[in-house]
C-alpha cells in the first residue's frame, strides 16, 4: 500500500475541484486555529500520514502575487519542492492570522510588519501539530485576493463563535449594502477560478512527485 497523504483544507469551497489521488484523503478542517488543531489531532490519532499538505486559499501580501497564484512552503523537503515548482507553484513565507484580513491597507501592515509574502489562517497550526508528531508537513495555497484589494464585506464579522459563516448575518449585510452584491459575485467566481488552479497544480505536483 502506498502511503498516505492527507490534504486539508479549511472548507469546501477550497477543496471543490480538487480529486485526492490514490492513497490520499481529503480534511476539512474548518476555519482558524482552535479548528484547525482539533481537526489534526483527531486525523492523526486514526491514521499515520506520510505527508500532510495544508492547502486552500491565501490572502497576498507581495504586490507581485496575483490572483490564482499557486503558492508554497515546503520546508527541507527538497523533493516535494521541486514537484510544486515544476507544477507552477511559487516558494513563499507565510503568515498565519486569527481574523480574515479583509483590506488592502491590513494587508500592507502585515507586509511591512512580518515581511510574509501572503497570508492565512490555519497552516502554522496544522504543521506545528504535525512537527510534534514527526509528521512531514507542507503548505500549497492559491492566491484569493491580491495585496491591493478589498474584500467587499467584513467576513469577521459574518461567522459564527465556531469561525462558520452565517447565512442569516451574511443575508443581513447583503440588504444592509445591496451595492456590495456585483462585487460579491466576481468574488465568488474569482474563488472558483483560484479553486480549479489550485486542484491542477496539486495534481501535477502528485504527478511530478510520483515520477522522481
Amino acid at each position: 500500500m502506498k502511503p498516505l497523504t492527507l490534504f486539508c483544507f479549511a472548507v469546501k469551497e477550497e477543496a471543490k475541484f480538487f480529486t485526492p489521488p490514490p492513497a490520499a484523503q481529503v480534511l476539512l478542517t474548518g476555519i482558524g486555529q482552535a479548528n484547525a488543531e482539533k481537526a489534526i489531532r483527531s486525523a492523526l490519532a486514526d491514521a499515520r500520514p506520510s505527508l500532510v499538505l495544508s492547502c486552500g486559499f491565501a490572502g497576498g501580501l507581495r504586490p507581485d502575487l496575483g490572483a490564482g497564484t499557486v503558492v508554497f512552503d515546503a520546508g527541507d523537503n527538497v523533493p516535494l519542492a521541486a514537484a510544486l515548482r515544476e507544477a507552477g507553484a511559487q516558494p513563499v513565507r507565510f503568515h498565519c492570522v486569527q481574523r480574515v484580513a479583509t483590506t488592502a491597507a491590513e494587508k500592507q501592515a502585515l507586509r511591512q510588519t512580518t515581511g510574509a509574502d501572503a497570508v492565512e489562517m490555519e497552516s502554522r497550526f496544522i504543521r506545528a501539530v504535525c512537527s510534534q508528531q514527526a509528521v512531514p508537513g507542507a503548505t500549497v495555497r492559491v492566491i484569493l485576493d491580491t495585496s491591493s484589494e478589498d474584500l467587499p464585506l467584513d467576513f469577521n464579522q459574518l461567522l459564527t463563535p465556531e469561525l462558520e459563516l452565517d447565512g442569516r448575518k451574511l443575508a443581513l449585510a447583503i440588504m444592509k449594502a445591496p451595492g456590495k452584491i456585483g462585487a460579491l459575485r466576481r468574488l465568488q467566481k474569482q474563488s472558483e477560478t483560484a479553486a480549479r488552479k489550485l486542484a491542477d497544480v496539486l495534481a501535477a505536483a502528485v504527478r511530478n512527485a510520483s515520477s522522481q
